[in-house]
């Protein structure tokens, strides 16, 4: 098994389905990412606020893999937001994870009261500039945020990273990314407390296509265009994860699910990190 690359807006590309980390402990993630890499994936999230990167860097090493073949996305949060914080923000994650570069950088939350966000995209342009990030991108940004970032610096996210299910589709966000070349990256992809997995749309088509659910909801994600990063320690979910490329949605599969939004998710003027 393995994934597709999604092209992004800055030249490079992103593989579509990827192993979210949050929340692995240092404990669990060298042996789930070694792991993950090991049954084809080649994505690898996490973040400095995860606490984990030490052993994603670990892992990756493990895998044996070549460092070309693996795509590793970082993220900095409040700390680092402001001029230049996020230089030795980056270069301690870099540390952290064994590698000279990062495929993928975020902003991890706008975090709008404090009004920094703006000059920490700049310093994330030096940094992609540097070779340190190969591309840069921000997390549970909305339109409006994004929209400042293009209006202020003239460059656009090559990735909003949100929080995405079939419960919570953030409809707004998705057609403002579609119509600026902006890839979408969807975390939580499954839900939380199985309310989607759990949902009889959703069981009535898993059990018709012969699928679990949570395929089921990978699939929606991957043939809506989205890169989803679904979390598990478990072996077998993880091939059953990857396993998403077999078969295809129909047309009323699709609709049905999206019929399913409660337009309730994190509002990130109010929240973050």
């Amino acid at each position: 098994m393995t994934t597709v690359p999604i092209p992004l807006n800055d030249g490079h590309a992103i593989p579509q389905v990827g192993l979210g980390t949050w929340p692995l402990d240092d404990a669990e993630a060298e042996r789930v990412v070694s792991l993950a890499l090991g049954l084809g994936y080649r994505h690898v999230d996490t973040a400095v606020r995860y606490g984990n990167e030490v052993c994603v860097g670990r892992g990756i090493a493990a895998s044996g893999l070549p460092r070309a073949q693996v795509f590793v996305t970082t993220k900095l949060d409040g700390p680092f937001q402001g001029e230049d914080r996020a230089v030795a923000g980056l270069d301690e994650s870099l540390q952290r994870l064994g590698l000279d570069y990062v495929d993928l950088l975020l902003i991890h939350w706008p975090l709008p009261s404090r009004d920094l966000y703006v000059s920490t995209w700049r310093t994330f342009e030096r940094l992609q500039t540097d070779g340190k990030a190969r591309s840069i991108g921000v997390s549970n940004f909305k339109p409006a945020h994004l929209e400042r970032l293009a209006r202020e610096t003239g460059v656009v996210p090559a990735v909003n990273q949100i929080q995405l299910n079939p419960t919570i589709q953030r409809q707004d966000h998705v057609d403002y990314h579609l119509d600026h070349g902006i890839a979408t990256v969807s975390y939580t992809p499954l839900g939380r407390e199985r309310a989607p997995l759990n949902d009889p749309t959703i069981v009535g088509i898993a059990a018709r296509l012969g699928r679990t659910p949570a395929q089921v909801i990978l699939r929606w994600h991957v043939q809506s265009g989205f890169v989803p990063i679904p979390k598990s320690a478990n072996e077998e979910r993880l091939r059953e994860n990857l396993d998403v490329y077999g078969f295809e949605l129909s047309r009323d599969d699709m609709v049905a699910i999206g019929e399913l939004d409660t337009g309730v998710g994190t509002d990130s003027d109010e929240k973050g990190h």
